[in-house]
This record gives structure tokens, sequence and C-alpha cells, in this order.
């Protein structure tokens, strides 16, 4: 499958899935992290777009059989504040244009009977595999310049720790496993959007990436993702029937 042969079928599935999940509510940056590129055989990030119905609150219980192949991972989401992050070209400039640090458990569906045969190409066909996820409480970037220092910093420093109810650690990971920081996925998005023709719009969220390994989901379990060093991010969780 070709780049073009990937869009092409992107763009016919989110029209699929906007019928389903309602309307556009912003984008997700994927294979962010070089492990997860590993595993499908790329080395560059892949875009695909999130939809109103998609977004589930802190706590929600769903079944584990959510989608055809169904996992899950630590992630996180960012709400654009303005237009400005379209041209933000480093972290800092990413973070003066958006105005919500929100917690975030991806639930994607990769779709496929086969999905460690899938590739770049394939994972962007798929929309990136965007089907569900579990939106925390959302922490308000700060306005003064000071703050907003220490706030990339912690992004970039943070250890996240995905665990089950009896504290049992199921993976772990590093703001910096995403592309040596976690708003570097926004810098590269928007850069594939204009490509496209497409820009991020003031209230949108945009997914980072994963902080973990995909797992899958199990009857019974409730997984929690923190974010530790980030002060005032409060966990999230999502449990299965």
């Amino acid at each position: 499958m070709t780049a073009a042969d990937a869009a092409c079928t992107r763009a016919r599935l989110q029209q699929r899935l906007a019928v389903q999940y309602g309307p556009l509510v912003g984008y997700k940056a994927g294979l962010t992290n070089p492990a997860v590129q590993k595993r499908f055989h790329t080395d560059q990030p892949v875009w695909g777009a999130l939809y109103r119905d998609m977004l589930l609150n802190d706590g929600a219980v769903v079944s584990p059989a959510f989608g055809a192949r169904p996992l899950f991972e630590a992630d996180m989401l960012v709400r654009v504040k303005d237009a400005g992050v379209n041209n933000a070209s480093t972290p800092a400039e990413v973070l003066a244009h958006v105005d919500q640090i929100i917690p975030f458990i991806e639930l994607p569906d990769l779709v496929v009977q086969e999905p460690l045969k899938l590739n770049g190409n394939g994972v962007s066909a798929i929309n990136v595999g965007a089907r569900s996820g579990v939106a925390g409480t959302p922490l308000a970037v700060p306005a003064d310049a000071a703050a907003q220092a220490r706030l990339l910093d912690q992004l970039r420093d943070m250890n996240v720790r995905v665990v089950d109810s009896g504290g049992a650690v199921l993976d772990t990971g590093k703001g910096s496993d995403v592309l040596g920081h976690p708003l570097n996925a926004v810098v590269w998005l928007a850069g594939a959007l204009k490509a496209q023709g497409l820009a991020m719009q003031p209230g949108q969220v945009i997914s980072l990436g994963s902080f973990s390994k995909l797992m899958p989901p199990k009857p019974g379990l409730k997984a929690t993702v923190s974010y530790d060093g980030v002060t005032g991010l409060a966990p999230v969780s999502v449990s299965f029937r």
C-alpha cells in the first residue's frame, strides 16, 4: 500500500466514522514512540481524526470487545487555544497555543485480522485505529512564562505509569519517549495536516501518542494511568466489564 493509497482509504473511513461518532473534535498523532514505530515497521509518525462520541469520561466502563482488535495505551490530549498552534515549531511554541493538558487512555482498534503485518501506511489507512478513549480532568496551562517553562520540563521528564486495581504495574514510559518531547507530536501534526490542506482549530483536542505499549483489555481489569512529575495532573482510569 502506497502513502497515496493510505490517504485515500483514511479519508473514506473518516467519512464513515463521522456518521457513526459525530462531528470532528480533533486529531491524533500516532506512531510517535520509537518502540511503537518498530512494531509497525516504520520510522515516521502518522495521523488520524477524532470524533465527538469517541471520547468518554474518566472512570468509564467499557466492553473489552469494543472493537475487532481492541487495545489500550497511556496517552495524553492537549486542547488547542488558537490557530497559532499550526505554525508552532518547538514544544514551547505549542504550549503557548494550547490551553489544557488532559490525561487520556486511548482505546484503539487495529481492525485487521493480522495487526502485526500492518506497516506505517496500513496504520494510516485505518485512521491510526482511532475508536475510543477516556479523558480525565484537564490541567489548565498557566499564563506566565516561568510556569510554562516548568510545565514544559515536567512534560518531558514525567514518568507515566499504567497500573491495575491492585497497584501492579502494567507498563511505564517517559514523556521524552514521544519524539523527545510529547509536544513535538503537535509540531509534526501541524506539518502533516498542512500538507493535506488541513489545520487544527481552537477547541479541538490532539492526542499525542503512546507512552506505553499497546495492551489487550481483559474482562474485570481496571487500568489507571498516572503522570508522575506533572504538578496538578490527575490520574485517569478505565474499567473493562
